[in-house]
C-alpha cells in the first residue's frame, strides 16, 4: 500500500529502524519471532525522513507517501510511550509472544518513567485488539481514514491506552499538588 511495493519497503525498513527503539522475541534456536517498536519523543522504530523516502522511492514517489504518512504521525506527551508497532512471526501467532513483548513493553516504560502507553489498532486485525484489551488497554478514541482507506488498507484505527500508574498512586499524586 502506502510503503509498498516489497522490493522498495524492505529497503527502506532496514535502513530507517533503529533497535533502540524495539524489544525483540527470539525462539530457543535464537531466530526472531517477534519485534515491538516504541516512540519516544523525536525517535521511533522507523526513523526515515523525506530524503529516507525519497531514497527509496524516488522523489515522486515520495511527494504522495509524504502527506499519506503525516496522517498517521503521533505527538505524544512525554509521560506517554507511543507503541510503533508490534509484529509476531505467523509460525510463533498464538504461542503468547505477543503477550510477552507488550509485558515487556510496559515494563520498559515503568522503568523509564512513563505513566501510560499509547497505540493504535486498525479495525481489520481484531485478534491484536483482543490481546491488547486482555493486556488492559481500553479504547480512547476511532479516526476514519475515507477517503484513503483503499491506499492504507484499512478504514478505520482504534486509538488505546493503558495506564501505568495505579489509581492509589494517582491520587496520592494528585493530593499533593
Amino acid at each position: 500500500m502506502v510503503l509498498g511495493p516489497e522490493t522498495r519497503a524492505v529497503p527502506y525498513f532496514a535502513a530507517t529502524m533503529s533497535l533502540e527503539n524495539a524489544l525483540c522475541a527470539v525462539d530457543g534456536n535464537g531466530e526472531l519471532i517477534g519485534v515491538a517498536g516504541f516512540k519516544t519523543g523525536d525517535t521511533g522504530f522507523l526513523n526515515g525522513g523525506t530524503a529516507d523516502i525519497a531514497r527509496h522511492y524516488g522523489w515522486i514517489g515520495s511527494l504522495w507517501r509524504l502527506p499519506l504518512l503525516m496522517l498517521l504521525e503521533r505527538k505524544e506527551a512525554p509521560e506517554t510511550l507511543q507503541m510503533d508497532g508490534i509484529c509476531v512471526a505467523e509460525e510463533a501467532r498464538g504461542a503468547g509472544v505477543g503477550s510477552a513483548l507488550l509485558q515487556a513493553l510496559c515494563q520498559h516504560a515503568r522503568a523509564n518513567g512513563y505513566q501510560r502507553i499509547a497505540l493504535d489498532v486498525i479495525d481489520r486485525n481484531p485478534r491484536a485488539r483482543a490481546l491488547y484489551e486482555r493486556t488492559g488497554f481500553s479504547a480512547v478514541a476511532v479516526e476514519t481514514l475515507v477517503p484513503f482507506h483503499r491506499i492504507f488498507g484499512f478504514r478505520s484505527a482504534t486509538r488505546m491506552e493503558l495506564d501505568l500508574m495505579p489509581s492509589t498512586t494517582k491520587r496520592a499524586v494528585v493530593e499533593r499538588a
